[in-house]
């Protein structure tokens, strides 16, 4: 090949060395689908996917990511139909995790799975759910999301003939239990979430059959996903808040990154009309945040040795980052949003009445099992109340938002309007 630069490689940006659009490439630190540990089950190989390929298409296919389709992300889903769920959000992470993988040489596919993934676990009405279960369980472990996405993955998903859940591989796993960082020191002590405290139940009884390495990071595709669930958030929230009218564009003016960025949009597009403006604002914040990933990221895999998919695990912090500035007005805008849009009266109020219905349905079945439907009932020893508490868990944290209230309705005279 030539090692000059045509006059239309010079006009495009393109050095004869650079890598075109769209070209696959596989960087030193990426995890090689050749080379993944396996499945916990063995399985013959795909003749035309890849290992992360054909995870993806599990969970894709999976009864738990349809339901996602009527589990709350921030808003009831009665409330709009332009509101995010936990499906729309979930798809948005995946296209911000490729967006930042592809520049980086990593394996889209692999970002992809955990992405889709990621949540899984969550009960109806997100995290108001996740608390009430909690609170059910406080006696029996508690309730945590990421540790039942781990679970559903691994046992609740019965489609296969030889075995339960949907038998992902190794680095998945990994990147799903561990997107967030290490989950204990090298001692096995709990860090981070779980500092001070057990680890949930569902991580303890797999890492028993297959050692997901917790005190390590995560994979670099898995910090990917982790990243692209922080942008989704913050922009597309600030989307959800304005739709609301929870949030005004006089307050985004003075916020950390939205500020500037609305500054030059209306320099750029004076008299430009509401809608068009939000949209431009948070196309523009995506664009501006995933870039400054990439910057970081390549940073810092340039400082490492000798990058490997091994020396990501062995790091003290994540490869995958905002710079030093974007991280802290990162944080800000993250107080911003919680003042202003997930603690206001009308974000709150359905969140207590959702919590309340949970509470409800939990202490029902808990206080007499034979409310469960028959394949639930035979699941399960009524005797043994830890057993009898994560089976209820389990049957709840698996409902979309308008089945539980239908349950509630079933077992009790009055069920909260959450509108």
């Amino acid at each position: 090949m030539s090692q000059r630069t045509t006059a239309k490689e010079r006009r495009s940006g393109l050095a004869h060395d650079e890598k075109r659009p769209g070209e696959r490439w596989r960087a030193p630190c990426a995890c090689d689908p050749a080379g993944s540990r396996g499945r916990l089950y063995a399985e013959p190989a795909s003749p035309t996917r890849s290992p992360f390929q054909r995870d993806r298409d599990r969970i894709l296919h999976s009864n738990a990511f349809r339901r996602l389709k009527h589990k709350t992300q921030v808003f009831i889903h009665h409330e709009g139909d332009h509101f995010r769920t936990r499906l729309t959000h979930t798809l948005e992470v995946a296209q911000i995790a490729r967006s930042i993988a592809r520049p980086l040489g990593l394996d889209e596919d692999l970002c992809e799975a955990i992405s889709l993934g990621h949540d899984l676990g969550h009960p109806p009405f997100g995290h108001a759910g996740e608390r009430a279960l909690d609170e059910a369980l406080r006696l029996y472990g508690g309730f945590d999301h990421n540790a039942q996405s781990l679970r559903v993955v691994t046992m609740l998903e019965r489609r296969y003939p030889l075995f339960d859940g949907l038998n992902l591989t190794w680095e998945t796993l990994e990147g799903l239990v561990k997107h967030n960082g290490p989950l204990t020191d090298a001692d096995g002590t709990p860090i981070g979430t779980y500092a001070g405290k057990a680890l949930p139940f569902a991580i303890r009884a797999y890492v028993e059959r297959q050692d997901l390495e917790l005190h390590h990071p995560a994979n670099v595709e898995a910090q990917v996903a982790a990243i692209a669930d922080d942008i989704a958030y913050d922009t597309h929230d600030i989307d959800d808040g304005l739709r609301a009218g929870l949030l005004s564009i006089a307050d985004l003016e003075d916020a950390p990154l939205s500020g500037p960025i609305l500054a030059d949009i209306v320099q750029d597009y004076p008299g430009l009309d509401h809608a068009r403006l939000v949209h431009e604002l948070v196309r523009r914040l995506i664009t501006a945040m995933i870039e400054d990933v990439i910057t970081e990221t390549r940073r810092r895999l340039a400082a490492m040795p000798e990058p490997s998919a091994e020396a990501v695990r062995s790091q003290t912090r994540p490869v995958v980052a905002f710079s030093g500035e974007t991280a802290n007005l990162e944080v800000v805008l993250k107080r911003f949003l919680f003042e202003n849009l997930y603690r206001s009266d009308a974000v709150m109020r359905p969140v207590k009445l959702a919590e309340a219905v949970i509470s409800d349905l939990y202490g029902a079945f808990f206080d007499d099992p034979s409310l469960l439907p028959d394949e639930w009932q035979s699941q399960v020893d009524p005797a043994e109340p830890p057993e009898l508490a994560r089976h209820i868990a389990d049957y709840i944290a698996g409902m979309t938002d308008r089945f539980a209230l239908s349950e509630h309705r079933r077992l009790f005279d009055a069920t909260p309007d959450l509108g």
